[in-house]
């Protein structure tokens, strides 16, 4: 209950005129209390996502959930965030603590600058992202990647249940904020690949967008 009264305030938060933070918090405790039980007895289902279309300035399509499952989205990365976070990398930027794009761009700045010596010489920077990256997720080796830390099946079941809400066969909503936990456990694969495997030192990554400075234009290209 400590939980789920924790995850309600984080999901308020900036949000407490919306009609609908209004309307859940008339009957709080007797909300708070029918999702606990919900979720204890293995019952709750989540509701339709509302999707709509935004530009940002790309097109883009959001599914949100509705405040109740938001609440229980909160109460899962409370309790599976700090399993997950201390295996990320330094220079994975997005959805952390203590990180964001403030942080990713003055991780830029200190490498550009070691990179050329404080200027004095040429290097190069590759910048790219993944194409259609929340749509395409494979949500099989999302899981497999999940099950490697957790091994309860009561949360990987409710695990399932809240990424099939979006689609039955890939992807994961752009807007839920599984979503945006989930994308950094998916992609630390790719930070642990070019860390350790293309052994890039200057590599920074905010979601699907990343760079890796090198002083050769030629082993960027590889």
């Amino acid at each position: 209950m400590n939980n789920l009264t924790n995850a309600w305030r984080k999901a308020r938060k900036g949000k407490t005129k919306k009609l609908y933070v209004i309307e859940f918090e008339k009957n709080i405790r007797e909300n708070l209390l029918q999702l606990r039980k919900e979720l204890l007895e293995q019952t709750y289902s989540p509701e339709p996502l509302k999707t709509f279309v935004i530009q940002d300035p790309k097109t883009r399509k959001i599914s949100k959930s509705t405040f109740r499952d938001r609440i229980v989205h909160h109460a899962l990365v409370r309790i599976i965030e700090p399993i997950f976070d201390k295996a990320f990398i330094c220079d994975s930027c997005a959805n952390r603590i203590g990180k964001g794009t403030l942080f990713a761009l003055k991780r830029f700045d200190l490498f550009k600058k070691r990179i050329t010596t404080n200027l004095h010489s040429m290097a190069f920077c590759l910048k790219a992202d993944i194409k259609h990256y929340f749509q395409e997720i494979n949500r099989n080796t999302l899981l497999e990647i999940i099950q490697r830390k957790i091994k309860d099946n009561n949360l990987l079941g409710l695990i399932r249940l809240i990424l099939g809400n979006f689609d039955k066969t890939r992807g994961m909503p752009l807007g839920n904020l599984t979503s945006q936990f989930f994308a950094n456990v998916y992609l630390n694969e790719l930070d642990y690949f070019v860390k350790h495997t293309l052994r890039a030192k200057y590599y920074i990554r905010y979601v699907d967008d990343f760079v890796i400075l090198h002083k050769s234009e030629s082993q960027l290209a590889k």
